[in-house]
């Protein structure tokens, strides 16, 4: 997908990855980029921040009725939707034990629920034109796994497992789906476990911790090429592939790498 002339929605568009994404297609010539994040403040500076060819609302992606309401604001507005970014997320520091029903929940409705609701809304006017893309934000630990956050880690796994789903199901019928897995970014979700102690992006930075700017190069890249997989982190190859080859030693591996960020926090 080239994004000239494009009509697109970012959830989770009010900072971080999700408002470098928004910025960026208007840089590539999207003709209209809507931003839909729960922050009402910080939504309408984003937006006065990139111009006239920036829209917003105020949406939570746990509602599927006011992601529907996006959805029908865009094509009575624009006609179509080009471009689903299903980019809200949210993580919080917990382990199999101490993950409480609200967390699960929660976690659940943004980081795979958000993805459902808008493929609903979205999907059938796609369908209906015979082409349509959705680029879904998961996360590297959808793919391999993240100590110390279970339900960021589980629920990104659904989420792969979601726009997987997208991709057989409607491959065939115009639907382009790409899925979005980086390790640590710098937004503020990097630093969600520095009060227990995990610094530098814990796990996932590992390799660095990239800025959103740089992201969206990879992510401009992969639409481009309509690969189902956007690797901002290349290494993130490698792993899977450590994975798949030997389970068991992958998962010692990462016993001991969750031990050693600990022990150095």
């Amino acid at each position: 997908m080239q994004l000239r002339d494009k009509v697109i929605i970012v959830t989770g568009a009010a900072s971080g990855i999700g408002l470098a994404m928004s910025k960026r297609f208007i840089e590539e010539g999207a003709a209209r980029v809507y931003l839909a994040d729960l922050n009402d403040q910080q939504l309408s500076a984003a937006a006065a921040s990139l111009g006239d060819r920036a829209s917003t609302q105020v949406c939570d992606v746990t509602s599927e009725e006011q992601i529907q309401a996006l959805v029908a604001r865009v094509i009575t507005e624009q006609g179509r939707v080009d471009l689903f970014c299903c980019n809200a997320g949210i993580i919080s520091i917990d382990n199999p034990l101490t993950a409480t029903d609200e967390q699960w929940q929660r976690a659940l409705g943004v980081n795979l629920m958000g993805h459902v609701y808008s493929a609903r809304a979205a999907l059938p006017y796609m369908l209906e034109r015979g082409e349509g893309y959705f680029l879904n934000t998961a996360s590297a630990a959808g793919l391999l796994n993240q100590p110390c956050t279970t339900t960021y880690a589980v629920t990104k796994h659904a989420a792969v497992g979601f726009a997987e789903s997208l991709a057989i199901e409607f491959g065939d019928r115009g639907i382009k789906v790409s899925c979005l897995c980086p390790q640590a970014v710098n937004t503020p979700m990097v630093t969600a476990g520095e009060d227990e102690g995990i610094k530098d992006g814990g796990v996932a930075g590992v390799n660095g911790i990239m800025e959103p700017e740089e992201l969206c190069d990879f992510v401009v890249q992969g639409l481009a090429q309509e690969s189902f997989l956007i690797l901002p982190h290349r290494e993130v190859q490698k792993y899977m592939q450590n994975k798949a080859a030997d389970y068991d030693r992958w998962l010692l591996g990462m016993r001991r790498l969750k031990n050693t960020m600990m022990a150095e926090a």
